[in-house]
Order: C-alpha cells, then structure tokens, then sequence
C-alpha cells in the first residue's frame, strides 16, 4: 500500500494537502492550489484511498488532520521545500544565474576586465562558484582546447589553429615600471635610458611584456637591460623589488592596483610608451557556453 502511495503521489497532491491542513476548508484549499472543489475533493479521495484511509476529519468547524494526515503533511512540507528550491535552481541554471564557470586570463586583462566583470556578476547573481586562473598564454589555450576553461582572456600564439576559436578583440595593454616607494627614480619623470643602470625582475624571453619593453629599448635606440633576473611569479617580483632597487615590468592595471594596495611600492614615469601586442577574449567552437559562462562573457566584452 505505501508502495502505491509512493508511486502515485504528485507535488500537486501534496501541495493540495497542505493547503488543507492551513485552511481547514476544502474550498480555500482548492481555490489556494487553482483548482475547483470538486476536482479536489476528488484528488483528496484519490490520495486517501492510497494512503488506506482518511488524512482528515471533517468537522463542524472544519476539516483537521487526522495522526495520518499530520505526518502526511510533516512530510509534504519538506518535500516541497525541496522541489521549490529544485525549481528555483534550475531556473536560475537556466538564465545564467548560478552554477559554475572556470575561465583563464593573463594577469593584465585577469585585473581589468575579468575581475571587476565577475564583481558585476556577483551583485546580480551571489550563487555562482568561479573559477579563475591566472597563467601565461600558452597554458591557458592548452587549457581551452582541453576543455578545462569556458573561455579565457590570452594572445594567441603562431602555432595556434585559429579556426578552433571564437575570438573577440580585446585592448592592448601599456607598460608601468614599479619599484619600492624609495627607489632613487621612484615617480620621476625619466627616460628609458635612466633606468639601464638597474637591474630588472621580469618574466622570460619570448613573454609579451619581455618582448615589448626589449622591442622599446630597441625602437630608441638602446641597448637592452643587461642585469635581469626571469621569473613570471608576481610574487618573486614583488619579493625582489621590496629589498633591491630592481624594477618589475608589469601592465598598467596590475602597476596601478599594486600601487594602491601598498604604499611601499610605487611606479617610475618613463616618458616613452611601451605597450603590449592585443589579448583577445577566446571560446572554443565545438564546446557551446553555458548560460552562466555566456553571460560574464558578455560582462567581459562589455567591459572591454
């Protein structure tokens, strides 16, 4: 007999029978669930005749539930709770407003564009679980061919097969040189050729922003630094700029945020422009976004 009961019960029996026991009154309770008295009555006769006998007493003042119908409606309300939340999780799976999401980013676009994007996202949606992953370019389009990332923000390399991406255009990224707040050139006004005397903490030949500072000693007819130390961890960076007078390489976003979190860290004012070739903001053709990775993507691009 519980099997049967078991096997035929519907949320909208169960929600009729709570509505019973709230109001006491078949005709609210049918009304309450949007269905006619006499389909209820119905509906309730079809329960109890499952359940082997009757869940209420029909009294003078109403209808109360019987020790059978009190754990009948114990239980309901559980279970509605539950198929609530279950409802109300799928609809918001739905249109992008939970679940999870991993995305990639080089450190100057993870700063500028993903973060405060993710931020924006967390206001309108505060049960979503990120993943975000800080790496060089290389990596993080290994990652996306491999399916380990919805999208990332890097710079696609000449060995990458582009007709495997979506692609959107990103921005290019200039170049701020940070050191400790007691540098000898910390915020003055100097040229490229004032900081050759000085040793560099930057990441290894070949990286973007290695490239884009040699390219600029280069344009200006210098010779590049010849005292470096390669590291692509921030942390190494930071860690060797707070004892030497080394100078740290990094995007402006990243050089303003490092700035502005630690006095003892500030930028030299270089009068010549160095920029870093363009990210682009990259998905795979054939792995289709989920609402939610589709919506910060559009956050992203939004930003950008």
């Amino acid at each position: 007999m519980t099997s049967v009961l078991t096997n035929r019960l519907k949320p909208s029996h169960l929600r009729l029978i709570r509505a019973i026991n709230d109001s006491g009154k078949l005709q609210l309770a049918a009304d309450a669930v949007g269905m006619s008295q006499p389909a209820a009555s119905r509906m309730l006769s079809d329960i109890e005749a499952d359940a082997g006998g009757p869940l209420f007493d029909r009294l003078p003042r109403g209808m109360v539930a019987t020790p059978a119908g009190a754990a009948f409606v114990r239980r309901a309300r559980i279970i509605l709770a539950e198929v609530d939340a279950l409802g109300n999780e799928v609809d918001q799976l739905r249109h992008g407003l939970a679940g999870a999401v991993r995305v990639g980013a080089v450190t100057g676009p993870a700063v500028g564009a993903l973060v405060p994007a993710l931020t924006l996202m967390r206001q309108k949606a505060p049960e979503i679980h990120p993943t975000i992953e800080v790496a060089p370019s290389v990596a993080l389009i290994r990652g996306l061919e491999e399916g380990r990332f919805d999208f990332v923000l890097a710079r696609l390399g000449s060995d990458n097969d582009t007709r495997s991406f979506h692609a959107y255009p990103g921005r290019k990224e200039e170049i701020s040189l940070v050191v400790r707040s007691t540098h000898p050139l910390a915020g003055q006004h100097v040229s490229l050729s004032e900081t050759l005397p000085y040793e560099f903490v930057i990441q290894e030949p070949g990286s973007p922003i290695r490239t884009a500072l040699e390219k600029s000693f280069l344009e200006h007819k210098l010779p590049t630094p010849s005292k470096v130390t390669n590291s692509s961890s921030l942390l190494i960076a930071l860690s060797y700029i707070a004892g030497t007078d080394a100078i740290a390489p990094q995007t402006r976003e990243v050089a303003q945020l490092l700035t502005r979190t630690n006095s003892g860290l500030s930028i030299i004012d270089i009068k010549e422009d160095i920029a870093v070739s363009s990210f682009l903001v990259l998905h795979h053709r054939h792995n289709p976004l989920s609402p939610l990775a589709q919506n910060l993507l559009d956050e992203v691009l939004r930003l950008l």
